[in-house]
């Protein structure tokens, strides 16, 4: 199958860096004072730039960059020269992407997925983008001002392990139901402002349960916006990440959209961000960008067991007495972030210690008016308290962050 897509305009400036798209390079360009929290960073895969596949030649004839790794045929090729751009993925049955003055030819070989995007789409600074395969094992290859970017990618979908049934406990929406009261971690996680003083001891569990024993990534916005998402897609979700119609892996991704597709409690607002860049984007809307922090509690030990922590005689200290973003981590096969603005709202840095000597900086956010929250919601079966009565708080599981003006 052939399409011709017309092109109005083809800036070639010869750079074929993969750092330039990724999500780190777009957060320190968007938030050059704002570092980023280790359990974002944790999501960022050493696939996003595959310094070892990518070979750059420059000379009279223009630009190639081959991503193979030394054999014919290993690779994605991409040569840029006076006709234009050309892309071979190696394959006889591959995809096939010739760039020049006649516009954009695309040949795909079957089962490939190739999407191809030309022009000045959301996020990606104009030019021309193909994907070639299916969601964390594809090939990427932009075209614009910034220069011929490729990118490729080696990991599939992480694999499913199974997760606790009931809903995400930061939605506040929802009723908690009788296994997710006695049986769910997070249950532990809220606790009463007044609680909050040193030596006050706590059972604590801060590692977060995403169905997929922590291994999912980010996928890169150019990617992320290919992929399909929302209840009215959810057979076409099914089927790019291969997953089984009525299966438990299929029940909790179905669970987290209907959650991003809820209704806002109050008067919030609220976002999934299926990408880092547009995570970026929603709390820098929200709190702007010259003074902005995002931080996420730290644990020693990774996947630490459920233990009683204190807090230390250093004491609390608080952050932000104004609005925030909290972006909580979905259950879903890649790196999905049910963000929300949270006004009369309270962030506070908590140092723990363990029973066995194991120490955490722990974050904790506490919410003044919870009046809206459904009235059986986990904090309020767990503290025995109304809504709207007394300030709720809980601690971030590792990887959430919370977002604050300072």
């Amino acid at each position: 199958m052939a399409i011709r897509l017309p092109l109005i305009c083809l800036l070639v400036s010869v750079t074929a860096i993969a750092a330039d798209l990724t999500p780190e390079r777009y957060w320190n360009t968007a938030l050059p004072n704002t570092p980023i929290p280790n359990s974002l960073r944790q999501l960022f895969t050493p696939d996003f730039n595959d310094e070892k596949s990518i070979g750059v030649q420059v000379g009279i004839g223009g630009v190639i960059v081959n991503t193979g790794r030394g054999k014919p045929g290993g690779g994605t090729a991409v040569s840029v020269g006076k006709g234009g751009v050309h892309v071979d993925t190696g394959k006889s049955k591959g995809t096939h992407v010739n760039v020049g003055k006649g516009g954009v030819n695309v040949d795909t070989g079957k089962g490939k997925g190739t999407h191809v995007s030309v022009g000045g789409g959301k996020g990606h600074g104009g030019g021309v983008g193909v994907h070639t395969g299916k969601p964390g094992k594809r090939t990427d290859v932009g075209v614009g001002k910034g220069g011929v970017i490729v990118h490729t990618r080696h990991k599939g979908k992480p694999v499913y392990v199974g997760v606790k049934p009931g809903p995400n406990p930061f939605v506040y929406n929802y009723a908690a139901s009788e296994t997710q009261l006695h049986d769910d971690p997070k249950a532990a996680l809220f606790f009463l402002e007044k609680d909050m003083v040193p030596g006050k001891a706590m059972n604590l569990r801060f590692n977060a349960e995403d169905g997929y024993n922590g291994k999912t990534a980010f996928l890169p916005r150019g990617e992320a916006e290919t992929v399909p998402f929302g209840s009215e897609k959810f057979s076409e979700i099914l089927n790019t990440f291969s997953v089984k119609p009525g299966s438990g892996e299929a029940e909790m991704m179905k669970k987290t959209i209907e959650e991003c597709e809820a209704k806002r409690v109050g008067g919030e607002e609220k976002y999934c961000a299926t990408s880092l860049e547009s995570m970026v984007d929603f709390s820098v809307s929200k709190l702007g960008k010259d003074r902005v922090r995002a931080v996420s509690t730290e644990v020693a030990e990774k996947n630490a067991p459920m233990q009683k922590y204190k807090i230390a005689a250093a004491g609390v200290k608080k952050l932000s007495d104004d609005k925030s973003v909290v972006c909580h981590k979905q259950k879903y096969p890649f790196a999905v972030f049910y963000c929300h603005k949270a006004m009369m709202t309270t962030v506070y840095a908590v140092p723990l210690e363990g029973e066995n000597g194991l120490r955490a900086k722990a974050v904790a956010v506490c919410h003044k008016n919870t009046s809206a929250w459904n009235p059986n919601h986990l904090a309020f079966k767990v503290l025995k308290v109304k809504p709207g009565t007394v300030p709720v708080c809980h601690f971030l599981p590792e990887t959430h962050v919370v977002w604050f003006s300072y």
